[in-house]
Formats: structure tokens, C-alpha cells, sequence
């Protein structure tokens, strides 16, 4: 499985689904090109489904994963956070060599970095 939700993310990403009160619709986690470290976490609802995409599904939360960003999200951990710096979805990799500071960005263990992706 590329990752896994905390109870604090399923509960926040159901009640957000919830909210657009659509039954199709899904969070899809992908990984792209660029960030200060090379490559950078992306978020966005989404109610197509790919052949190829993985589906996670969590005390009823739907979140989509495409085969690329699987490769770097493999292990993965999604929680939200609610904290000084505000309230988000935060992606802990164990597949991360390091990250930049705003967390939304990460060089992988197999390389990449800035200018690299």
C-alpha cells in the first residue's frame, strides 16, 4: 500500500468530502516535479478514478493515488495538523532523503533534488 491515513486525516477528509456533498468524489495525493527540494506533495479532489490508480480507502475518506507518485509515496503516512503554523495535511516519507522547511517538498533517497527532477 503507498500509505496510510491517521484518524485525525480520515476524520478531516471525510468531513471535507462530506462538505461537497458529491458521493464520487476523492482526494488524489500525486508527487511532481519541482519545490525547493525537487519534488513536491500535491492535494486536489478528484471524481475520476484511473485504471491504474490505487484507491486507499479509511473510515469512509477515498484518497486516489497515481503508479508514479505511488513509487515515492510507498510507506507514506498522511496526517493533519492543526498547529501555530496553521492547520494542514502533512505527508511523513520514509522514502525522503531530506525536506525543505514548509514540508510540501522533498528530495528522494534515489536522488533528484533542486534542479534535478
Amino acid at each position: 500500500m503507498p500509505l496510510t491515513l491517521t484518524p485525525s486525516a480520515s476524520k478531516k477528509l471525510g468531513s471535507l468530502l462530506a462538505e461537497e456533498n458529491n458521493p464520487n468524489l476523492k482526494l488524489r495525493i500525486f508527487v511532481s516535479g519541482g519545490g525547493c527540494s525537487g519534488f513536491q506533495y500535491g492535494f486536489t479532489f478528484d471524481e475520476n478514478q484511473e485504471d491504474n490508480d490505487e484507491l486507499i480507502e479509511c473510515d469512509g475518506a477515498k484518497v486516489l493515488v497515481d503508479p508514479m507518485s505511488g513509487n515515492y509515496l510507498n510507506g507514506s503516512e498522511v496526517d493533519y495538523v492543526e498547529d501555530l503554523n496553521g492547520a494542514q495535511f502533512v505527508i511523513k516519507n520514509p522514502n525522503a532523503a531530506s525536506s525543505c522547511g514548509c514540508g510540501k517538498s522533498f528530495t528522494p533517497a534515489t536522488g533528484g533534488g533542486c534542479g534535478n527532477a
